[in-house]
């Protein structure tokens, strides 16, 4: 199959995933790159070898949009992207795919809207939404099942999952915790996604209730298993999972975002090609049902 052309949408605040996302396909232009209002990006990029780290033998991002269009210029010529377009529309008939690099989830449906009535897929940055009848409307909008992809990146983090000596060495899981930096609507998933694609025995969402705090603490419990997950805002802490089982716990620690993210984009790619390797919509309702209730 030839290289698929994709499109890239951005950007939200505090969110730099358009340079990022856009570099692992098509390597970057570091006399651009210095300037990303990011500075972690050019750092963990200096550290891979381009092209043999990118996932440039599978897609390149040949279309940018922002609303601010400067900010589209300066991802293009950090990113080595080649158009600059004004409107979403522009990309239509251009593109295989998009990549909704946003993570204001408000955001979500207007910007894919155009692309799900072409049928062309998109992946959608976490959280898909953090309403269930927004997800819902998302999904309606598909043409075709599977054109919607979204996810943490973090699902895809190698350092964040257990291992089978580790499965065998903690035993059933019973309970898990799981903590990271900023807001509840945006970043939570980021420790809520991991744990729960690793909790196939967790059995039905029971119930979820949100402790208002200086950090805000939310409870989950579900047949078999129980959660407790923070955000501390502006608070360091390490984005840390923890699972405690029947015979001992282990803490993972999250360190390498182009790894996860890399993982996460080459998912999207073979979803494109195999629809059925989609995460589980059940799944990511699940995992949207959390967030809400968690915001109560």
């Amino acid at each position: 199959m030839s290289r698929l052309k994709l499109g890239v949408i951005g950007m939200s605040e505090g969110n730099g995933h358009p340079y990022s996302w856009s570099a692992i396909f098509n390597g970057y232009d570091p006399q651009f790159m210095k300037d990303c209002p990011f500075p972690v990006i050019p750092a963990y990029l200096s550290k891979q070898q381009f092209p043999e780290d990118s996932l440039g033998h599978l897609a390149e991002v040949t279309h940018v949009w922002c609303p601010d269009k400067a900010t589209a210029t300066h991802i293009a010529a950090a990113s080595r992207i080649s158009y600059v377009v004004d409107g979403l529309q522009e990309m239509v008939g251009k593109v295989d795919a998009v990549l909704l690099a946003r993570d204001d989830a408000a955001t979500h449906y207007e910007y894919a809207l155009p692309f799900l009535k072409a049928g062309i897929p998109v992946f959608i940055d976490k959280p898909l939404a953090i309403k269930i009848r927004e997800a819902e409307r998302i999904w309606a909008a598909q043409q075709r099942p599977n054109q919607v992809f979204s996810c943490s990146s973090l699902r895809y983090a190698k350092e964040l999952l257990l291992t089978e000596n580790e499965k065998e060495s903690i035993g059933e899981i019973k309970m898990v915790e799981g903590s990271v930096m900023k807001k509840w609507e945006t970043y939570a998933i980021h420790i809520l996604e991991p744990l729960l694609s690793q909790l196939p025995k967790r059995g039905k969402l029971i119930d979820v209730k949100s402790i208002n705090v200086s950090a805000k603490q939310v409870l989950v419990q579900w047949e078999n298993v129980t959660g407790y997950f923070k955000t501390t805002g502006n608070i360091p802490s390490p984005l840390e999972i923890k699972f405690f089982g029947e015979k001992g716990n282990i803490t993972k620690t999250f360190s390498d975002s182009f790894n996860a993210f890399k993982n996460s984009l080459a998912a999207f790619i073979e979803v494109i090609q195999q629809p059925e390797k989609n995460i589980a919509k059940e799944e990511t309702l699940e995992l949207v049902t959390i967030l809400e209730k968690g915001l109560a």
